[in-house]
């Protein structure tokens, strides 16, 4: 039986920046998600994939992690692919697509202001990170999808972040054996500008893949 991980309620009063720019947002979209962002993805799963925080007319919109906005399509066409996910994402939770392999996590559940939070918040939110963390009995490998998804990951270990550097395509092996690999994020400005292209992003998927039998 799997454990139920400590979650963020609906408003979620803990970071005073991110609850004043939440109420902003409902004043101005009151249809839309508008809350902490939940996981997701089957806790039982050997994978993580851990990102920053939702996008404001992303996840922040549709409620489901990187669903509505530019960074999930070559997320989930990747997962997709490797078996990870199955159907098809078509930028809306009601798509029914499914997670088999994965489970979506962010290192932000909320969504902040010019899509980045401040190193308080990551700090203030790590707590939920840990829990998710540990609420997966079969965890193997967390991909986080750029800096601060790793050292939020990192943190969440109470590694300190000099410790193991990012660097894409690096795979780390932490003190449980759970092996973090490090890609950078899938978001429009990295994959329009060439930063991270599809190659590079499935490279390091397929590598985990492989290392943990998913």
């Amino acid at each position: 039986m799997t454990e139920t991980a400590e979650t963020p309620g609906h408003d979620c009063p803990l970071c005073p920046r991110l609850v004043e720019y939440r109420q902003a947002n409902r004043a101005k979209w009151p249809d839309w998600h508008n809350a902490p962002v939940p996981c997701w993805g089957p806790r039982d799963a050997k994978l993580m994939v851990l990102g920053l925080a939702p996008g404001v007319k992303g996840a922040n919109r549709t409620g489901r992690p990187f669903t509505g906005d530019h960074a999930g399509r070559l997320l989930y066409a990747t997962l997709l692919q490797f078996g990870l996910a199955r159907g098809d994402y078509r930028e809306d939770p009601r798509d029914g697509m499914e997670m088999v392999g994965a489970r979506i996590v962010n290192a932000v559940r909320c969504v902040p202001p010019e899509n980045l939070p401040t190193p308080a918040e990551v700090t203030t939110c790590n707590r939920f990170l840990a829990a998710e963390r540990a609420a997966m009995p079969g965890l193997k490998a967390v991909l986080a999808l750029g800096l601060v998804a790793h050292n939020a990951l990192l943190k969440s270990y109470r590694i300190p972040a000099a410790r193991l550097r990012f660097a894409h395509g690096a795979m780390h092996t932490l003190p449980d054996g759970v092996l973090l690999a490090d890609s950078y994020h899938v978001s429009r400005y990295n994959t329009q500008t060439g930063r991270l292209t599809t190659e590079m992003f499935e490279a390091v998927v397929r590598s985990i893949v492989a290392r943990i039998g998913a």
